[in-house]
């Protein structure tokens, strides 16, 4: 591991990398403090209170940015809900799959739209979250509310919202400064940078709780109880984001043993299915906070689609389960892979080529995503029960996370983006002895 690190410190090319990366992160931070001209930033607050889970995820994945109602708000949230749109919809549009399978120019393609669909996505969004804060009373700064004419007030809505979109394109554009001249994973960093900021609060809540005020024998005990089953499952996670089952291949053109072989993750759908149950199940909620209304339809959706209720928790794991089988085989497809290696004359020891290919690595990935699966549920459901365990309510369940999405896309991304850098050391590395 040393001599890892130590090759990387000593390749000035990746520094300089990993340097300008932590400059364009310093500047998203600052950006993120910049408040939406004309907006009031005191009726978010109470909003952001009364709101569904929804608004705190992309809270959290902003770094707090929503809360100050900043430039950033939204982040790069509307571009990872357009890019996992467009790869859905390859599957639908017969042109969207023609260019995906199109190489570089078809992605570029695709590329496009993406982005497009996103910032059509960030103004719709930012305009739904004004028109929401605004059922509670004005939402532009009272110096400017008393001159405002009543029929004019959307088009300072619009001014915002704008605004908002406008945000978002400049994350997506400083996403790819990361991804091209940094370390790579822009977007993924971003998302990162935002969550990582939360981490404070989660310990200084804590800390709060139990050790401020003359703690007891068992406050001490639940601190130091809580602090190790948070690093009990970070290890967790990072186990099995690096685990994989690797499926041997052999070669006809080759003679004697082949270490080739195909790597499949056993938690090959990432963080997308626990985000998509997460988003489906919000909007309801986020819709009822939009309205500010209170009777028992309400009541009753809020017990249908809340997670914290047991007809919503019973929803939430199916819904993670549907969708991780669903973009495990949308990522991973068989027929590909069967097809793949018979072009490339080669094949799995002990298996026939073509179907019989597919059906063994559907199977597979079928006893994989199993495992996956499960695995997604419990790290999903952990915040929930832990808050109900320990007692967490209100803000206090909305800093002290144990597990849940955002420790599992820390996990993810800091493997990537780490082995990227490792990879980026190693051919500079090799590229230096021919010079």
């Amino acid at each position: 591991m040393w001599l890892r690190i130590k090759r990387v410190l000593s390749n000035k090319t990746v520094m300089l990398r990993i340097a300008f990366t932590l400059f364009i992160l310093l500047i998203v931070r600052i950006l993120s403090h910049i408040t939406v001209p004309l907006f009031d930033t005191g009726s978010i607050v109470a909003f952001m209170e009364a709101s569904g889970s929804f608004v705190a995820i992309l809270n959290n994945f902003s770094g707090q940015a929503l809360e100050r109602f900043s430039i950033m708000a939204l982040g790069i949230s509307p571009y990872i809900t357009a890019s996992i749109a467009v790869q859905m919809l390859q599957m639908v549009i017969p042109q969207f799959k023609e260019w995906s399978e199109q190489g570089e120019t078809g992605k570029q393609k695709l590329n496009k739209i993406t982005r497009y669909a996103a910032l059509a996505m960030a103004f719709i969004q930012g305009f739904a979250l004004i028109i929401g804060i605004s059922v509670n009373g004005s939402v532009i700064i009272p110096s400017i509310e008393a001159s405002v004419v009543e029929q004019f007030r959307y088009v300072f809505y619009i001014y915002m919202a704008l605004v908002m979109m406008g945000g978002t394109a400049l994350a997506i554009w400083l996403g790819d400064l990361i991804t091209k001249k940094g370390v790579g994973n822009g977007v993924s960093l971003l998302i990162v940078a935002g969550i990582v900021t939360s981490l404070p609060a989660m310990w200084t809540t804590l800390w709060t709780k139990y050790i401020v005020g003359g703690p007891s024998g068992w406050d001490v005990v639940f601190f130091i109880l809580i602090i190790l089953l948070y690093f009990a499952i970070l290890f967790g996670v990072v186990y099995i984001q690096i685990a994989t089952r690797k499926i041997p291949v052999q070669y006809a053109n080759r003679q004697g043993k082949s270490d080739s072989n195909i790597p499949m993750k056993i938690n090959s759908a990432s963080v997308i299915p626990v985000i998509f149950a997460q988003t489906i199940l919000s909007i309801p909620l986020s819709i009822i906070g939009f309205s500010g209304a209170s009777n028992n339809l309400t009541a009753w959706i809020e017990n249908i689609f809340s997670s914290q209720k047991p007809i919503g928790f019973i929803l939430f794991v199916i819904l993670i389960v549907i969708f991780s089988f669903f973009y495990s085989f949308l990522t991973i497809n068989p027929e590909k892979i069967a097809n793949n290696l018979s072009k490339s004359n080669a094949y799995i020891p002990g298996v026939r080529p073509g179907e019989d290919t597919k059906d063994f690595v559907a199977k597979l990935l079928f006893k994989i995503t199993v495992i996956g699966t499960v695995y997604l549920v419990v790290l999903a459901v952990m915040p929930i029960i832990t808050a109900i365990v320990f007692g967490f309510q209100g803000t206090e369940a909305q800093a002290i996370t144990l597990g849940g999405t955002s420790l599992l896309i820390i996990v993810g991304v800091a493997i990537e983006t780490t082995q990227q850098v490792e990879t980026d050391a190693s051919q500079a590395e090799y590229t230096g002895i021919f010079k």
